[in-house]
């Protein structure tokens, strides 16, 4: 009787261990989320030598959340335009054409950012600015207007802002 008394009481130990395991959280830890913005950007190293329209930003190399890759996106570029002599109202802003983007990492094309650096360059030029000038990059979705306001500009857009300052040396000077 005593074997039986202990058997149950053993069997029952085991059976109380074994209750529902979907109850239990997991012990190991999940994966992180990927933080922020769905596109991570960051500057290469600048080239040797700088661009001939005057101004060079430097190649903007980029890593996507696997999750919302893009197949083309636009470059955003704000630039200080405190330091103007024209009397009005000065665009403190450019937004490129459309690119492709392939994959997950990458680095924008050289042609593209050539054409930024030439656009650049012609604002900068038509304002007089010159010297050092702060700017700001960011990639929005290949659908923004190239009129766009701040409010679109935040809705699409698909890293956060990369500040950089930038030289300025005008190969046409006229103000």
């Amino acid at each position: 009787m005593k074997k039986n008394i202990v058997v149950v009481i053993c069997g029952l130990a085991l059976l109380a261990g074994c209750g529902n395991q979907q109850d239990k959280a997991a012990k190991v830890p999940a994966k992180p989320k990927w933080p922020g913005a769905a596109y991570h950007i960051a500057f290469d190293k600048p080239p040797a030598k700088p661009n001939p329209a005057g101004v060079t930003i430097p190649a903007v190399k980029y890593t996507a959340n696997p999750e919302e890759l893009e197949r083309r996106a636009t470059l955003v570029v704000r630039f200080d335009s405190s330091g103007g002599k024209k009397d009005a109202p000065v665009m403190n802003q450019m937004i490129m054409g459309p690119v492709d983007i392939h994959g997950a990492e990458g680095t924008l094309p050289t042609d593209y950012m050539d054409a930024a650096n030439k656009g650049l360059a012609s604002f900068l030029g038509a304002y007089c600015i010159k010297g050092k000038i702060k700017i700001s990059v960011a990639l929005a979705r290949s659908s923004l207007s190239s009129q766009a306001k701040d409010t679109e500009i935040d809705s699409k857009r698909l890293s956060d802002w990369l500040p950089i300052e930038v030289v300025f040396k005008n190969p046409h000077p006229k103000c």
